[in-house]
């Protein structure tokens, strides 16, 4: 496993140059737990803590890690680390935290598309739909509408679903699901597959340049 493919690029190879990190490691967040987190690296993953520097000078939610993050570390053998420093994140998805007037909860940082999944039947809101392309736009990531169970509705339905979808919300893909008969499936994954591909050609071009 490379660092390249988890998203590490030049931009942030430049600062941990320029910012003098060079003898840390490189890893990225992937799990968070009441301040312990799970860091993934080239070498493989590691439960960490931050440095009490981070703890004791942090202002607010959004100056402690959070999924998505890369970070420069310390690791030991017993799969431990410390986490020294945040890398500059060019996305977060955040939101108010629930009952702490005030507070923000970070979902995830450095995320380029974000997949809105909502089922169909009972559970379908479109107003929260629209909170969520919300929180994605004021994020500045790209959202993915995904409709699941398609299969527990009948075509008439799905068709007046996505009308009033098209009506309110303009210019962001939508793709219909169904795990009971993989309707959607071929869509989904042709998306991802095209993402990972775009992701990975922007890497190599701005490397060579």
């Amino acid at each position: 496993m490379r660092l390249e493919d988890l998203g590490y690029n030049n931009n942030l190879e430049k600062f941990r140059i320029d910012n003098n990190l060079n003898s840390f490691e490189i890893g990225r967040v992937i799990a968070e737990h009441k301040e312990r987190y799970i860091i993934k690296t080239d070498k493989g993953e590691f439960e960490a803590e931050i440095t009490g520097n981070i703890r004791f000078t942090a202002k607010g939610r959004e100056d402690f890690p959070a999924v998505g993050d890369w970070v420069a570390l310390t690791t030991y053998e017993s799969d431990f680390a410390i986490i020294h420093k945040i890398l500059p994140r060019f996305s977060i998805i955040k939101r108010q935290a629930v009952g702490q007037f005030g507070e923000i909860q970070i979902i995830a940082t450095n995320i380029d598309y974000a997949f809105l999944v909502q089922a169909v039947d009972r559970d379908f809101n479109i107003n929260r739909l629209e909170r969520y392309l919300t929180i994605c736009n004021s994020s500045k990531v790209s959202p993915i509408i995904v409709l699941s169970k398609i299969d527990l509705i009948n075509e008439p339905q799905i068709s007046e679903i996505l009308e009033k979808i098209k009506i309110r919300i303009k210019n962001v893909p939508i793709i219909a699901i169904s795990n009971e008969s993989r309707d959607g499936y071929d869509t989904i994954k042709t998306i991802i597959n095209i993402l990972s591909a775009w992701f990975f050609r922007c890497w190599k071009i701005y490397t060579i340049k």
